[in-house]
């Protein structure tokens, strides 16, 4: 029998978010549905870092580190996307690599919407299990194997009409592409959003701090036991504003903003931690 799991960073990433729901930045951030898409055995951890009470031994504390971080990483990133897709709102949505993500039940500005969920036919068919117990209107699953299947054609057959203008969230995944990947996505996309369309990418700056950080992390999980949630999953590209501006205007794309998690995160949460991760992480928000 084959088991479905999803990647082992969209289980840190829905960590972070249930980590953080409802307790930083109160207000402004929620999102009850990453608790219910964790299974048992990856809420250890997050309740943990809910309490505040960090393990004694080693090994658990690289991991409570880890969900701590990604808590706070996730507020800024979060509220930016959601605050986009809430300034334009488009008959359809459709999130690329949605892995984890529970906006299609816990944003009611999209239940009007057609929401579409594309990711890799393994991980969705784990993410359709672990959503049953969700309320709400599910979105629609397109399963596609990036390396071979053409993203039109797939979204087509799913009910996706691209002369309707359209909300894209990239969220979490244009690091492990390729940056020829990612050009062919964006041509993709821009093929199928008329005037009125919108794409929001988050995405990685350049720098060589950054990686060194990631290399750290990935060590230390090595030699706790753990498996690093990278280890399969390796950060293949790198942008410059400039370099992804560029990119997105040759596919007809306008950037509106480009901010990193830094600024973001100003007035979110208590103490904003100056690391290089949230100076490195950026959201971009282009109109077509």
């Amino acid at each position: 029998m084959v088991e479905y799991r999803a990647s082992q960073t969209a289980v840190l990433v829905a960590q972070g978010r249930a980590a953080a729901h409802e307790r930083l930045a109160p207000g402004r951030f929620t999102d009850p549905t990453a608790r219910a898409l964790l299974r048992d055995d990856e809420l250890t951890t997050v309740d943990l870092v809910r309490r505040d009470q960090p393990p004694a031994d080693w090994t658990g504390r690289v991991t409570y580190e880890m969900v701590r971080r990604c808590a706070e990483m996730m507020v800024p990133r979060t509220v930016a996307i959601d605050a986009a897709m809430r300034e334009r709102r488009t008959p359809q949505v459709v999130i690329l690599g949605a892995g984890l993500d529970g906006r299609a039940w816990r944003m009611p500005e999209l239940a009007a919407a057609d929401v579409y969920e594309v990711d890799q036919p393994a991980s969705q068919q784990d993410k359709r299990e672990r959503s049953g117990i969700l309320d709400g209107k599910p979105p629609v699953f397109v399963p596609v194997d990036f390396g071979q299947d053409r993203l039109g054609d797939a979204l087509a057959a799913a009910g996706h009409h691209a002369a309707a203008t359209t909300t894209w969230v990239w969220e979490g995944v244009v690091p492990y592409l390729t940056p020829e990947q990612v050009d062919t996505t964006v041509r993709a996309v821009a093929a199928l959003s008329p005037p009125g369309s919108r794409l929001i990418i988050s995405y990685q700056a350049r720098s060589a701090r950054a990686r060194v950080g990631r290399l750290v992390a990935h060590s230390m999980a090595r030699v706790t036991g753990h498996v690093s949630p990278w280890a399969a999953e390796p950060w293949r590209s790198a942008w410059t504003p400039a370099g992804l501006a560029g990119l997105l205007e040759r596919h007809g794309f306008t950037v509106l903003r480009d901010d990193n998690l830094l600024d973001l995160a100003a007035g979110l949460l208590a103490a904003t931690p100056r690391t290089v991760s949230f100076r490195s992480g950026r959201i971009a928000v282009a109109d077509i």
